[in-house]
């Protein structure tokens, strides 16, 4: 049997789709993988920003378009990538596996940081949040690749990328600082994998389920979750980390207004991903106003 995986064709992606691959023959020796790279609204146009162009749909919708025609039999994903709701037709099969969720300073050090530091990045959510520890930043949007961004570097004073993109890539950039949750907390699903094919397609997600990580999956549940009850994406700075303390799920969350002044967090524990997330993100909305924040960022 020949499985059509359907992927972006940045090295990061084809990198998560290899991976992908090789977990699939772990489990499925008589399996072979054949990639299918697709173009995306988000890889096609690199100037506009994240925001402009559709927020976290604009590196998925295509790929996902691919197997809901039959071009494709399977589509690899980063999580963070992935609007909160499922698109109709098609089943979130598998997330099997997570690297290191945080962002990484590269260039300079948190700490080092001088006043009024120039900062290169393409996410809302990573200039509101650091702005509100140091309002004295000021930033730079960033768009394109991981080694696109790494060449920014000598024209700011730092670049802000996911720290699972350079150890997934094998890069190791001569000054990096990889921020704590507690300075920045992660993008919903960051570092995650996630798998997605056609619901009726029985037979492959019960092959998938198999590369399935199921700590994982309930950590990445739980902040979807969260996100899905919230109702935004990459359009507003809201922010998601779950890990698993013994049985239980505790998820961190924030909401900010776009210019950092305000920045509210919540948090909790449960034994249910989906009912936690719901349960932070009305925290958040009905007892910290992070409804009335949302507003403001229309």
């Amino acid at each position: 049997m020949i499985l059509r995986i359907a992927t972006r064709g940045s090295r990061l992606a084809l990198r998560q789709a290899q991976r992908v691959a090789e977990l699939i023959s772990e489990i499925s020796p008589e399996i072979e993988s054949e990639t299918v790279v697709i173009s995306t609204v988000g890889d096609r146009d690199k100037k506009t920003s994240l925001q402009e162009l559709g927020g976290q749909g604009v590196f998925v919708t295509d790929v996902q378009s691919a197997v809901l025609s039959g071009k494709a039999d399977i589509a690899v994903h980063s999580a963070k990538d992935l609007p909160a709701e499922t698109s109709p037709g098609l089943i979130l099969a598998s997330v099997p596996e997570r690297v290191d969720p945080r962002d990484a300073l590269v260039g300079c050090s948190w700490d080092d940081l001088p006043k009024a530091a120039l900062i290169a990045t393409g996410s809302i959510r990573r200039r509101s949040h650091l702005a509100n520890l140091r309002p004295d930043l000021k930033f730079q949007d960033l768009r394109g690749n991981i080694e696109t961004r790494l060449l920014r570097i000598d024209d700011v004073d730092a670049v802000v990328v996911a720290k699972a993109a350079l150890d997934r890539l094998d890069l190791n950039p001569e000054r990096i600082d990889t921020l704590p949750v507690s300075i920045l907390l992660p993008q919903v699903g960051q570092g995650a994998l996630a798998i997605e094919c056609r619901e009726e397609d029985s037979e492959i997600i019960k092959m998938l389920k198999k590369t399935e990580d199921q700590k994982v999956r309930s950590a990445v549940d739980a902040e979807r979750s969260f996100l899905a009850e919230v109702g935004s994406g990459c359009s507003s700075p809201v922010a998601a980390h779950a890990v698993l303390k013994k049985e239980e799920i505790l998820l961190k969350a924030s909401i900010a207004s776009k210019d950092g002044v305000t920045l509210i967090k919540a948090e909790d524990s449960g034994i249910d991903a989906k009912k936690l997330g719901v349960k932070v993100a009305n925290k958040l909305l009905n007892e910290e106003g992070g409804d009335r924040l949302l507003d403001e960022n229309l």
